[in-house]
């Protein structure tokens, strides 16, 4: 080996110790800052805690993802990279898979917690998704995205370094909000701009839809996102209607609530809606920059937040989504993070 090789490799491997040591110091640093703070819980005392603050990440550092020996070498030769979130529009979690959409970044985020790996989605041959919007976790560990700007619907296979479009047989002029049935495989898509929710079986064949344009019952002002129940039931969020709407598996109205006002339970501009175990409806509201909680029978529980950068605090949060182990996750849109609670407070 030549002495100019061996320099060069001495200095090779000197950058990639300092990268390392670097990186471990920013992750203790993340774990620092939320571990070690107050508990934070709501409501406040002397009322029993409901909802618990767990933490908040933009970089898979703060999710326990460090970057792998071949990334940092050619990072070392050609530059790093800042992954980070630009401006998260949804959520969602698969067997320790946190998928979050970012048209800030024109692509889907993976924090592959298990593998220890994270990933930059694109759609096929690296092209941008300029608006993905809202997520859903489908069959297998896939999950589906809706971008607003194309008019489709992609759909991300585990492990899959692209996003592939899915072939619906409906000309989409909005899609938003999504959902998947696991057991029959129907796909409910929200199309803001004609006012309804179309519904496509397995093959991508358009079933049914419902909405039209209106205040009525069943009917919409600029719908955007959705949540299906495991009982199948869909909660709809009306925007310009100030109101949830709930329908069965058929698109059958069942039930409305929600007003527009400035007290408390009432709406200013709502963005996702979720649902826990115990059947809390979670409502999150961009110009309040809150989420609001309600009970089984729309009657008013809790808020959390207030427009700020702290923990528990929002600017312009939009998506929200649940998992079975009772993490709630919101997208803190301005805030380019994602937050991370969970519900503590039991059926009631």
């Amino acid at each position: 080996m030549t002495f100019a090789c061996a320099r060069a490799t001495r200095a090779l491997l000197l950058a990639l110790a300092v990268s390392a040591c670097t990186a471990g110091l920013q992750l203790t640093e993340d774990k620092t800052a939320i571990g070690e703070k107050t508990p934070l819980v709501w409501p406040s005392e002397p009322a029993p805690p409901r909802v618990a603050f767990v933490q908040t990440f933009s970089r898979p550092e703060q999710l326990g993802i460090t970057k792998g020996f071949f990334q940092r070498v050619a990072e070392v030769l050609f530059g790093a990279t800042d992954a980070h979130l630009v401006r998260p529009m949804a959520v969602a979690a698969v067997d320790h898979v946190i998928y979050v959409a970012d048209p800030g970044a024109k692509a889907v985020h993976r924090f592959d917690q298990r593998n220890g790996r994270y990933d930059l989605i694109y759609a096929a041959e690296d092209k941008p998704l300029p608006s993905p919007v809202a997520l859903t976790p489908g069959a297998g560990g896939k999950v589906y995205v809706s971008d607003s700007a194309l008019g489709r619907v992609f759909v991300i296979e585990p492990g899959a370094k692209d996003a592939s479009p899915v072939a619906l047989d409906a000309k989409l002029g909005q899609p938003t909000g999504i959902a998947f049935d696991a057991a029959t495989g129907q796909l409910f898509v929200v199309d803001t701009a004609q006012h309804r929710v179309n519904i496509f079986d397995r093959r991508g064949n358009l079933t049914s839809s419902f909405g039209r344009r209106g205040a009525g019952d069943g009917e919409f002002n600029y719908p955007t996102l959705l949540w299906r129940t495991p009982e199948g039931l869909l909660y709809v969020t009306d925007s310009l209607n100030f109101r949830i709407q709930i329908f069965d598996e058929r698109g059958r109205f069942v039930r409305k609530f929600g007003r527009q006002g400035d007290g408390s339970g009432d709406a200013a501009r709502q963005k996702g809606v979720a649902l826990d175990r115990y059947g809390h409806v979670y409502v999150v509201d961009g110009l309040f920059h809150a989420i609001q909680i309600f009970d089984g029978a729309a009657n008013f529980l809790l808020a959390i937040g207030a427009q700020g950068r702290d923990r528990g605090e929002f600017w312009l949060p939009t998506g929200i989504f649940i998992g079975d182990d009772d993490k709630i996750y919101v997208a803190d849109s301005h805030n380019q993070r994602v937050q991370v609670f969970r519900y503590i407070g039991g059926p009631g």
